[in-house]
């Protein structure tokens, strides 16, 4: 009686070796893709991040068509964002000293003074005030 060793062969697949470098092709390509997406929807560990949020200073009710610019301390614009619906605008920077100006036609302009530290989420409050006529009809003849 003797062991018949062809029961524990592996069994022999039939794959070329061009499918096998399409499959590692396209697995490496789906792995950068998404490590890539994952980078740039979370911000870096070292990184601050800065939530303005804009009212109505009167109703309290979201501006969600302001427009909020970060500066340097030296009024040197860093990047310009719009808030969405919920007034809410968010923004990745390194940790340090910033400004916050927001402006709205309807609205006099408000600038925030504001220090952030990283990996730390910061939260600004900016309520709008209505524009004076006076103040309106010099952003106006300015030009």
């Amino acid at each position: 009686m003797g062991i018949n060793f062809r029961i524990f062969a592996f069994p022999r697949l039939n794959i070329s070796v061009s499918r096998v470098q399409t499959f590692v092709g396209l697995a490496a390509g789906i792995l950068s893709i998404t490590g890539a997406l994952v980078a740039f929807i979370r911000p870096a560990p070292d990184k601050a991040e800065l939530v303005a949020i804009v009212q109505d200073a009167k109703t309290e009710k979201a501006v969600s068509d302001a427009t909020i610019e970060i500066l340097t301390p030296r009024d040197a614009v860093i990047t310009t964002l719009k808030p969405n619906g919920s007034g809410k605008a968010r923004y990745a920077l390194d940790e340090g000293h910033y400004r916050l100006r927001v402006s709205h036609p309807r609205y006099g302009s408000e600038v925030r003074e504001v220090q952030l530290m990283a990996s730390q989420s910061t939260e600004v409050r900016v309520q709008l005030r209505a524009a004076s006529i006076g103040g309106a009809m010099r952003r106006l003849f300015r030009h």
